[in-house]
């Protein structure tokens, strides 16, 4: 059987890092739950437009890396809640366990090794 234990305080350390993480590039709306991306300078303005192009790219690039981190903490979430559910570590296409060496890379791991490619 998997060590529950040890992937749970896994999956713990890094949501806390994801959440650090997150709370640097955006804010989470608090009616929706989602995070959304911050300029880096909040009320910055530009009279140059190579300056206000640059400035959009950064901001688009934000985004991207939190829309990344924020998808990364729902699966990190789905894994902390199977554990509270007991059905953590089972395969969510054929319900076998997932391999340990699999959990070991990824804690939030849904699918064993046979259908890693499967999950879409």
């Amino acid at each position: 059987m998997n060590d529950t234990k040890n992937f749970q305080e896994k999956l713990e350390r890094e949501k806390k890092i994801l959440l650090g993480e997150l709370g640097q590039l955006g804010r989470m709306d608090k009616q929706t739950g989602d995070w959304e991306s911050t300029p880096e300078e909040p009320g910055a303005t530009e009279a140059d437009p190579n300056d206000a192009a640059d400035r959009f790219e950064g901001f688009e690039e934000r985004s991207s890396t939190l829309n990344s981190l924020e998808d990364r903490l729902r699966e990190v979430d789905i894994a902390l809640e199977k554990i509270k559910t007991g059905k953590y570590g089972l395969c969510v296409i054929c319900q076998d366990l997932i391999e340990n060496k699999r959990l070991d890379a990824n804690p939030a791991a849904q699918t064993c090794l046979k259908h890693l490619e499967t999950k879409s």
